[in-house]
This record gives structure tokens, sequence and C-alpha cells, in this order.
């Protein structure tokens, strides 16, 4: 009877035993119900992102950094372009990133039981996931903006070329128009209607240079135009027309040749960018948990 009853009792206290175990473990795992990813401060720290870098580009039109323009005589020309416009590029990505990558890490949850590689990684990944977002925002919503800031080189001349052309119209064209009908001082002032002539010559550059070249008729046409609004000589009106058409050339060719430099200075901006959120995000997360560690004790 003895041995049954401390059978019984042995018993009864394994099966305690073996409860309270189980219980330990139910309670070890609360821990990794925390989500890997916290949208709320990734959204925050994009939001961050994308106003710190339309207030950046704002005062960098104001410092003068501007686009290039393909126009010789408007704004900043192709061939006056600088490198100081790519490497302010590259200042707005770093600050601007680097805020939002460290909003983003400052206020995700704290994850409890995480390996420290683990933390880092997605520390990381909230950085650059917010350097994306902000990236989505920026083209999708601030294009206008900051194309109206930066400015941005135009592929060619035709996009600016919807001509009025009446005198103090303010259109690019209108120097090449003035250069192509700069009247000859020796010559008598011709009574013809100057406005049609421009709008007529304009439309006639527009095309040609849409079409990579001025056909031969229009040539002589805009010649012949020439010699009845200036006076000057069939041969030397010709050989205007080729000047300035050439002239046309050479200001869209440098505007494409500074449009591909500033693709290129945007690409490593964006990339810079990147690394700067993702870096910054890690060192968030890290005043973000040394904070919380020190409110647990």
């Amino acid at each position: 009877a003895w041995d049954l009853a401390y059978s019984s009792r042995t018993a009864r206290a394994f099966y305690l035993e073996a409860s309270m175990v189980f219980e330990s473990v139910e309670l070890s795992t609360p821990a990794e119900e925390s989500p890997a990813v916290s949208w709320p401060a990734i959204a925050a720290g994009a939001i961050a992102a994308a106003a710190l870098t339309l207030v950046l580009l704002a005062f960098g039109a104001g410092m003068g950094f501007s686009a290039v323009s393909p126009w010789g005589n408007s704004g900043i020309s192709a061939s006056t372009f600088q490198i100081t416009t790519g490497l302010y590029l590259i200042v707005v990505a770093l600050l601007a990133s680097a805020m939002g990558g460290y909003v983003a890490g400052r206020l995700r949850t704290r994850w409890v039981g995480v390996h420290t590689h683990e933390v880092f990684f997605r520390d990381t990944a909230h950085g650059f996931l917010a350097w994306a977002f902000a990236t989505v925002i920026g083209a999708g919503f601030l294009a206008a903006a900051a194309s109206n800031i930066a400015g941005g080189a135009s592929p060619g001349l035709v996009p600016a070329a919807n001509v009025s052309a009446t005198a103090g119209s303010g259109s690019p064209l209108d120097y090449y128009v003035d250069a192509l009908l700069r009247p000859n001082p020796a010559a008598s002032p011709n009574a013809t209607d100057p406005g049609a002539a421009r709008r007529e010559i304009a439309g006639i550059l527009t095309k040609g240079i849409a079409d990579g070249d001025i056909a031969g008729p229009d040539r002589t046409y805009v010649a012949q135009v020439i010699v009845a609004r200036t006076g000057l000589s069939q041969a030397d009106a010709d050989k205007r027309v080729s000047n300035v058409i050439d002239q046309a050339k050479t200001d869209l060719d440098n505007a494409r040749k500074a449009a591909a430099k500033l693709s290129l200075w945007l690409t490593a901006a964006l990339l810079i960018g990147a690394f700067a959120a993702s870096l910054a995000a890690t060192q968030g997360g890290k005043v973000r948990d040394f904070n919380a560690s020190l409110a647990d004790e």
C-alpha cells in the first residue's frame, strides 16, 4: 500500500512538472508576434524624405543650381553645365534619404528575442523601403514641382517651339528668327508685316529641327524672305540661313549631352540615397532600442 501511494505521488509530481514546462514554453513565444515590417514607420520616413527633397530643391534653385537650358540665350546654357549641379543633386539625395531612413528606424516597433544580425537586416530593409517609397512619391506626385524647380534639360527644341512670334513674346526661337530677319543698315525699311514673316519662319524652323534638317525648298524660301525683309543679296541670305540653322543644331546637341550628364548624376544620387537611407535606419533603430532598454530598467 505504501509503495502504491508513493508511486501515485510520484506520477502526480511528474505531471505537474511537465505542465509547468509546457506553460513556460508557451510564455516564451509572444515576442515573436511583433511584425517584421513596420509600414507606418516606413511611410513616415518616406514622407519626411520627399518633403525635405522638395525643400532642398527649392533652396538649390534659389542658389543658382538650376537646370540646363538648350537655349544659348535663356537660363543656364548647356555649354556652361557645371559639375556643381550634379554634386548638389547628390547632396540633396544624401540628406533627404538619411533623414527618411533615420525616421523609419526610430519609429519602427521594437523586436524582442530577435538576433542582432536579424535586427540589423530589418533596420536596413526599413531604410531601403522608406527610400523606395519616397522615390515613388517623388516620381508620382512631385515630378511637376521638382522639374519646375530643378529645370531639367529639354530633349529638343520642339517642346519650346510653340511660338507666338509677335515682338516681346519671349519664346526661345525669337533669337533665331531675329537673327534671320536682322535688317541691313544700308537697306531701306521694308513695309511688309514682320509678325507674319516671323510666324512663318518659326514654323519652318520648328518642323525642320524636329525632322533633323530643313528641306532645301524651305531653306530657299526662308532666304527669299530674308532678302525681301533685309535687303541682303541672295548669297548672303543663304549663308545667314545656314549659319543660324547650324547654331540651332549645335545648341540642341549640347542640350542632349547635358541631359545625358544630368541623367548620370541623377542615377548616382539615387544610389547614394538608397545607401544613406539604409545606413541611417540602422542607426535610428539602435537609438530606439537603446532608449527602450533604459525605460525597461
